[in-house]
């Protein structure tokens, strides 16, 4: 078995995992035809999980499920078939991939998003900008490349021209930032919201330099979902003057 197989083979795995075990948010069980799957990039996890209330006491009988992750992940498990309704990525271009393969109705862009530098409360390293992360004594984390987080990072080091000290690659913005918050590395880059969900554990470092580098969340009904107009219904929440609200509350640009 080739590597792409065997990666499309895994990545269904865990897909069907996290639906099946619950993974991200669920509300109570129900049958898989009253399920309805969402999965969503790490950085959406607090304003998804506000407007899921909403969406189940307007839909009686409907067990929202969101599942977070990676948004590079979210797409392999889309493309593996793994079983669900909606997908929201962090980037346009992530969305582009899965639109180009026909696994998604047109997408809608509902946020946008922009990073910062974050560092442990106690600030060790003395960081006070983004020029710091290029010193040999900060040890830095970001996203891996593939992902839109990682993408971003290398945009806003580039143009700012600061080769990062990076020792580690994380598969998502809210590993960046637990191991920011552990103090397992010196510095990091995450999401503007993300900083802000950890005030006590993180302190954000101003970084005028990512007003340059702004990340577009677009969301979209997969073309096999076993409930297109529950579907819809969501997206319509999700983009709605609801939804709107939770994505301001929670720092999010709005498009």
């Amino acid at each position: 078995m080739d590597a792409r197989r065997r990666n499309l083979l895994v990545a269904t795995l865990l897909g069907a995992a996290a639906v099946l075990g619950g993974c991200g948010t669920t509300s109570g069980s129900a049958a898989d035809d009253d399920r309805l799957t969402v999965l969503a990039a790490a950085s959406l996890r607090g304003p998804l999980g506000d407007l899921e209330p909403a969406f189940e006491a307007a839909h009686p009988g409907t067990d929202l499920v969101l599942s977070f992750g990676g948004s590079a992940d979210l797409a392999d498990q889309v493309e593996a078939g793994a079983p669900a309704d909606v997908v929201a990525t962090a980037d346009e271009t992530t969305m582009a991939r899965l639109s180009d393969g026909g696994f998604v109705e047109p997408a809608t862009t509902f946020a946008t998003n922009r990073l910062t530098v974050v560092v442990p409360r106690d600030n060790p390293a003395g960081v006070t900008g983004l020029a710091d992360l290029g010193r040999d004594d900060v040890d830095v984390v970001v996203c891996a490349p593939r992902v839109p987080c990682g993408r971003a990072a290398d945009a806003l080091a580039d143009g700012a021209l600061v080769t990062l000290h990076r020792v580690s690659e994380e598969a998502s913005v809210t590993d960046v930032l637990a191991k920011v918050a552990l103090g397992e590395a010196d510095a990091g880059l995450v999401y503007e919201t993300d900083a802000a969900s950890e005030p006590d554990r993180v302190l954000a470092i101003d970084t005028p330099e990512a007003q340059s580098v702004v990340n577009r969340y677009p969301v979209a009904v997969l073309t096999g979902s076993a409930q297109p107009d529950a579907a819809r219904a969501w997206v319509e929440l999700l983009t709605g003057e609801e939804g709107r609200a939770a994505l301001a509350g929670a720092g999010f640009g709005l498009p």
